[in-house]
């Protein structure tokens, strides 16, 4: 038998929707998107097991920068590009979330703070903040794993609602994990403002919930939209894992460099 998540995404691609089907669509994306958590990658724990001179490398740090900043970029800028949300109310809320990412006190955004945090343990940043611009651009900078990543960002956030559900139910995990790694070896990096203020604010979970709940009262009007955001959601699902396995990528090539010096 199928795992649940892997799920009815399945049945109801080759169905028409019944729109009582739409009820358990909450239930059914974070059970199908929960089986990419990404705090089960090797990235994460392998990043904490690294010697302290692997991981306070600055060339190593900036690589990392480089990739996981441009994956969120991708996320960051697509989120402006949501078909289906274009009442006045839904505006409303959509604008919140832009607030949460770009419109922090004294004109701070995430990605200026995620910079900032890596500045702040070392990185040699290889990518400006202003030179993330469009996803095209940033892709001649990127490997082909994460090129893949920004550009279904782009492609699937301007489609359907399930991309953006999948990577908001998905972030506090990879957040966290993220900090914890790191934090191994550099202890200050979870209180940087760019994991702490999210954590202390639950600002990930609210947008999770937000995400889930926008898009089930789009489900409930337009029901027939349900199958290709599930598989939406499950394209960006395994795209994001690619993100982590170039990151671990990363971390391996890193360690048999330093071996053969």
């Amino acid at each position: 038998m199928a795992p649940d998540g892997a799920l009815a995404y399945r049945e109801w691609d080759r169905v028409d929707v019944d729109p009582r089907a739409v009820d358990e669509f909450p239930r059914k994306m974070t059970a199908l998107v929960e089986q990419h958590r990404p705090s089960r990658m090797p990235f994460f724990r392998r990043v904490a097991a690294l010697p302290f001179a692997i991981a306070s490398d600055p060339d190593f740090l900036g690589q990392v920068h480089l990739v996981y900043q441009s994956a969120m970029h991708a996320t960051r800028a697509a989120v402006y590009y949501l078909p289906h949300l274009d009442s006045p109310a839904m505006r409303k809320r959509k604008l919140q979330i832009f607030i949460d990412d770009d419109g922090l006190k004294g004109g701070d955004t995430h990605h200026y703070q995620l910079t900032r945090a890596f500045q702040n343990i070392g990185a040699n940043i290889q990518l400006g903040d202003e030179d993330f611009g469009s996803h095209d651009e940033l892709c001649r900078h990127l490997d082909p794993e994460t090129g893949h990543f920004v550009r279904l960002a782009q492609k699937l956030y301007a489609r359907s609602l399930g991309p953006w559900c999948a990577v908001e139910i998905l972030s506090v995990d990879w957040m966290q994990a993220l900090a914890e790694a790191f934090s191994v070896h550099f202890p200050q990096f979870i209180h940087e403002p760019y994991f702490e203020e999210c954590f202390s604010q639950h600002v990930e979970e609210r947008h999770a919930q937000e995400s889930l709940n926008v898009t089930h009262m789009v489900m409930q009007e337009r029901p027939e939209l349900l199958p290709e955001t599930m598989r939406d959601a499950k394209m960006m699902a395994e795209a994001l894992d690619g993100v982590w396995n170039n990151l671990d990528r990363l971390v391996q090539t890193a360690r048999r460099r330093t071996r053969r010096l």
